[in-house]
């Protein structure tokens, strides 16, 4: 009996499901509407819908990949236990400190300060460990015992432990964890040189409180999840998806759930550098539009890319990430005219409930997929392949009351104007993503997935000067697909301020060594062999005196020079230039411990011949009212050429070929939009 992989993305709005065979490689998609107040719920199912829909029982299952937003969303909402921080004496106000960085550089006064712990939660403990690993003042443990009475008098119910310089020397942080577990039994848990044992006391901080406040909703949430699977007679084993794009176990997503904070995007970049090989298209913007964000990321030269920072609403997270830019333009971002007659689109979201007006489950504020309904661009009776019958007089009168009169426009033109804004925001999006890079759009074919995204898809690569947009198989759930090519990985790190010059390799051949064995123990906790696994290390380097790094990759520590040689051309790449007679400084150590899972095969595709639409209808596109020709899209030929308008359907997402553009097939099943004018 052949086995199943099921990947499942868990967004705003939705919850996708990809169901592999993993005998044919035939990979089955699925969608449901996701359950806000209890998402393995709607996990659940989808699992059992799509099972049965394929005619086979759960227990064929024999592993779950899972994507999920609850870590995100609990930061977002701010739906978090209260927490304590116990730190190093003298350092208890580092969190509100931070770094004197401001969003807005010509305001009369600073952005406040994202804070989850407020000070009156803040405890410092006598001790004192230097940058280079030394003791200068030893551990009181009667100051640990009298903060873990403050922090039991407080209710804090979450404890993370940041220590100065504990990167270097984590036994102060190690035995303070000891003595407060033993005082608080029931408490949360989280030390800083478990969860991001790096320089900079701030991120590393941050980092921590962000893990230990997520702890409860993790665990909550996962043993919420094993009962469920249980009770439906699924014995597979589960792997949560991280946000560099690998999985990892419950057990270690528990411990460590900070790792889960990009883990539904990560799927959707994964997914878009698998196609970027299969499409032989190396420089790719993919864009993921669902329900709730619009979430952007680059491949270059046939790779994404990993960051070792990345942002949650304001909060640092020092881990590595999938790049990825995130911003709150969905399907159900809501339109609405302030006082002085804005429009303004999204950053707020209807979500799932109640959604959009026109999903009829009491939504009275208009969205960007009312504005869609509207305009004619998507079929009210063929939304999610006729599962949901939507309401076109409901969508109609929320954007006439909401939108159109406080602007005294028609609904037409006012309905083009939510289109219209929401594109915009996503072209700043990928153009920030871009240009920070150095990178022209002109160079990139845009990647649209995502069940909103292509709707939007030609007119943003118009707005942002590209000409070329590839429409994946299956885009309403192409983040799940991606993460069936998730590997077991295990981000470790050391830092360890060296200048990286032939004295450094002894060090580095230490740091490696220790590394390689932590590696091993966890590969082998996973039950990874030895055939298996991988161990690839990069450096972190920076000119003396830069505030940032830059990573590279090692090959072995007496190679050394070829890594530094790297950083320069890097260097140059990225900031347009390189002071290579200048020795870098190694910051931190990086192994990315990876355990191979078993890759999804080729997706057989029957390459269709010929086709026809299957009816018009009249649709507003490019400021007038058209009639467009409307296709299924596996009735599209690769010897066919659509000229814009048209619209193509499927039963997770409907594109718009605009006015302007062509379209073909690719021989993968893809569909790629060719813009044949300049202005549309």
């Amino acid at each position: 009996m052949t086995t199943l992989r099921v990947a499942v993305d868990i967004g705003g709005t939705f919850t996708d499901l990809q169901i592999l065979d993993e005998a044919t490689g035939i990979a089955h998609a699925h969608k449901v509407p996701t359950t806000p107040a209890d998402p393995s719920e709607g996990l659940i199912t989808g699992i059992r819908e799509a099972c049965a829909q394929l005619g086979v029982g759960l227990e064929r299952i024999g592993a779950i990949l899972h994507g999920t937003t609850i870590a995100t969303n609990a930061v977002l909402q701010r739906r978090l236990p209260d927490g304590a921080v116990i730190t190093t004496a003298g350092f208890t106000d580092v969190l509100e400190i931070g770094r004197h960085l401001r969003r807005k550089v010509y305001a009369n006064r600073a952005e406040p300060r994202a804070l989850l712990v407020p000070r009156s939660r803040r405890f410092g403990v006598v001790e004192r460990v230097r940058a280079d690993g030394s003791v200068e003042t030893a551990l009181d443990e009667a100051s640990v015992r009298a903060a873990a009475e403050k922090v039991r008098d407080s209710g804090a119910t979450a404890v993370a432990i940041a220590f100065l310089h504990a990167y270097a020397n984590p036994d102060h942080e190690r035995r303070a964890a000891e003595i407060v577990q033993q005082m608080l039994p029931d408490a949360f848990v989280s030390c800083s040189h478990q969860v991001s044992p790096e320089i900079r006391e701030f991120e590393r901080t941050s980092t921590t409180v962000l893990n230990a406040l997520l702890m409860p909703v993790v665990k909550t949430y996962l043993s919420k999840l094993k009962g469920r699977l249980a009770d439906a007679g699924v014995r597979a084993p589960v792997y949560l998806v991280q946000s560099n794009g690998g999985v990892t176990t419950p057990e270690i997503a528990g411990e460590q759930p900070a790792r889960l904070l990009l883990s539904g995007p990560s799927g959707g970049a994964r997914a878009a550098e698998v196609l970027s090989a299969e499409l032989a298209e190396p420089n790719l913007i993919a864009v993921d539009m669902g329900g709730t964000s619009y979430d952007v990321s680059i491949v270059h030269d046939g790779a994404i890319r990993l960051v070792t920072q990345g942002d949650v609403d304001g909060l640092p997270v020092r881990l590595p990430m999938i790049e990825i830019r995130t911003i709150g333009a969905g399907g159900g971002s809501i339109a609405s005219v302030d006082q002085t007659g804005r429009l303004h689109v999204g950053p707020n979201s209807a979500g799932a409930r109640p959604g959009p007006v026109a999903y009829r489950r009491g939504g009275e504020e208009p969205t960007v997929t009312d504005a869609n309904v509207a305009l004619g661009r998507i079929d009210p009776d063929y939304f999610l392949g006729g599962a949901m019958d939507l309401d076109v007089d409901g969508a109609r009168r929320a954007l006439a009351d909401r939108v159109a009169t406080p602007l005294g426009l028609e609904p037409g033109p006012a309905a083009d104007g939510v289109v219209a804004v929401a594109t915009a925001h996503m072209a700043a999006a990928i153009r920030l993503s871009l240009f920070e890079k150095g990178l022209d759009p002109k160079d990139f074919a845009l990647i649209s997935f995502g069940g909103a995204g292509g709707l939007h898809a030609c007119d943003t690569a118009a707005e942002i000067g590209t000409g070329r947009v590839v429409f994946p198989r299956d885009p309403g759930t192409l983040s799940a697909w991606g993460m069936l090519f998730g590997d077991v990985v295990h981000d470790l790190a050391r830092s360890r301020l060296v200048v990286a010059d032939a004295s450094a390799v002894p060090a580095l051949e230490a740091v490696v060594a220790e590394l390689r064995d932590e590696a091993t123990a966890l590969l082998g906790r996973d039950g990874i062999a030895e055939t298996d696994r991988a161990y690839p290390v990069t450096l972190d380097l920076r000119y003396p005196g830069q505030a940032y790094e830059i990573g590279v990759t090692l090959a072995e520590p007496s190679a050394l020079a070829e890594a530094v040689a790297a950083f320069h051309d890097a260097h140059e790449r990225q900031y347009a230039h390189a002071e290579r007679h200048v020795v870098p400084e190694i910051v931190t150590v990086r192994m990315a411990a990876t355990g191979r899972l078993t890759r999804p095969g080729t997706r057989p595709f029957d390459v269709a011949s010929g086709g026809q639409p299957k009816g018009r209808r009249t649709i507003r596109v490019a400021g007038a009212e058209r009639d467009a020709a409307v296709w299924e899209r596996a009735a599209i030929g690769t010897d066919l050429a659509i000229d814009g308008p048209a619209i193509v359907e499927e039963p997770h997402s409907t594109l718009l070929v605009p006015p302007g553009w062509r379209l073909t097939a690719h021989p993968t099943g893809a569909l790629i939009a060719v813009r044949t004018v300049k202005e549309a």
